[in-house]
């Protein structure tokens, strides 16, 4: 009998890896896929250990299409989920399940797998993005079905000699790439609790950074970052530099209880130092072209597209209708930025761009002052007529009940 075809997500850790035995178990060939977005680990080692466990290994590198196609559309956005959170494992999801459905279609495959729980975001996206890109293939989750825990997990592995991880005994679940650390689990599961330094890896400690600032000048060009401190370079090398600089400042360090798309709070921690300083730079540099209604309505736009790219929405028209407005936005945002890093601070302190709104001559209050403060009373008048009427038929409405308050006081 033939047996069926499965592209699985492969980070080479416990889940993955019993999901290929798992899999193997139910007449599934499988197609072990890791995508490198950047994340630590040797992911030659990875192919390997799914070849050995019988499954045929790709690794792709698609760091610079992480960072061109879906780091770079977040950045001019201004995507912060809640405000806070800017998207780092969100925005890797959907390309990992292009990527998941492109090897599906060369193998031949019917079937995608990952190994995400039943509580988590990232089953919502991987199942949404193949919904999207190939709605003729089924999403098989074995960590939704098998209900293990990890200890049961471990020992189901032995006895089928899959090789179980030989970890740091670290509590928490971590995720990794360009854009970010998230850690969650452990201690962190408690909000009240301050999340203790051993969770964090990118970033030092705000208290134990150096006692002198450092200044990063950051370049754009329509929205996009192009140089750091003068040196032209491609997006991947930008944020590699600003992970380490702003991380050795303390920069980046989120702390947040989010709302996960399955309705369930959860406390998560997060290690963002270049997206941190490059969000923030971004923002000034829009501030300083861009006039006040379209930075207003962008930031509607900003909170709903961070919103869509959270809840596995990418692969949709919405998203690219909100695109084309952003980029239409982008024009104009091009400029130098200067932010200065200090003790887990990452604040702007300057900003200069060929397309800039801001006009000395209007705004100096010294010298050369041209703006014309004759004309201003003309327009308070104009500008408060709305005021001015309601006010004015308020007083009317309420004049025959000030006179019959009078009577009856009498």
């Amino acid at each position: 009998m033939s047996r069926s075809k499965v592209v699985l997500a492969y980070s080479g850790g416990l889940d993955t890896s019993v999901a290929i035995r798992w899999l193997q178990d139910r007449s599934f060939d499988v197609v072990a896929l890791t995508v490198d977005v950047g994340q630590p680990g040797d992911l030659g080692a990875i192919k390997d250990k799914a070849e050995k466990l019988g499954a045929k290994a790709y690794v792709i590198d698609a760091r610079h299409e992480l960072a061109e196609e879906y780091i770079t559309p977040a950045l001019k956005a201004n995507a912060m989920y809640e405000g806070q959170y800017p998207l780092s494992t969100a925005l890797a999801r959907p390309l990992i399940g292009k990527h998941l459905v492109a090897v599906a279609r060369r193998e031949g495959a019917k079937f995608i797998a990952h190994g995400c729980t039943g509580k988590g975001n990232d089953q919502v996206r991987f199942d949404l993005c193949t919904t999207a890109l190939a709605p003729d293939l089924q999403v098989i989750a074995p960590a939704r079905v098998w209900n293990m825990t990890r200890e049961q997990e471990i020992a189901w592995a032995k006895e089928r000699d899959v090789p179980v991880p030989v970890g740091n005994g670290s509590p928490y679940s971590t995720d990794e790439n360009l854009w970010g650390r998230s850690i969650e689990c452990g201690v962190l599961e408690d909000p009240r609790i301050e999340p203790p330094e051993e969770v964090f890896d990118w970033t030092a400690s705000p208290v134990e950074a150096p006692d002198e600032p450092v200044y990063v000048n950051v370049r754009f060009e329509a929205g996009k970052p192009v140089a750091l401190d003068g040196r032209r370079a491609d997006l991947v090398s930008v944020i590699a530099a600003l992970n380490e600089v702003a991380g050795r400042h303390g920069v980046g360090r989120i702390d947040h209880v989010e709302s996960r798309v399955v309705g369930i709070k959860s406390r998560e921690v997060y290690e963002c130092p270049a997206a941190t300083v490059l969000m923030r730079a971004h923002q000034a540099l829009e501030a300083l072209v861009l006039p006040r209604d379209v930075l207003d309505f962008q930031r509607t736009v900003a909170a709903r597209y961070a919103t869509l790219i959270y809840d596995g929405l990418w692969f949709t028209p919405l998203r690219e209708a909100f695109d084309a407005f952003i980029d239409s936005t982008q024009e104009r945002v091009s400029g130098d930025v200067s932010v200065k890093l200090f003790k887990g601070s990452a604040i702007v302190v300057g900003r200069a761009s060929p397309n800039s709104l801001y006009d000395h001559a209007l705004a100096t209050y010294s010298k050369g002052d041209r703006f014309r403060q004759e004309m201003a009373e003309g327009f308070i008048y104009v500008w408060g007529l709305p005021a001015r009427t309601w006010a004015a038929v308020g007083e009317k409405a309420a004049s025959p009940k000030l006179v019959k308050a009078a009577k009856r006081s009498k």
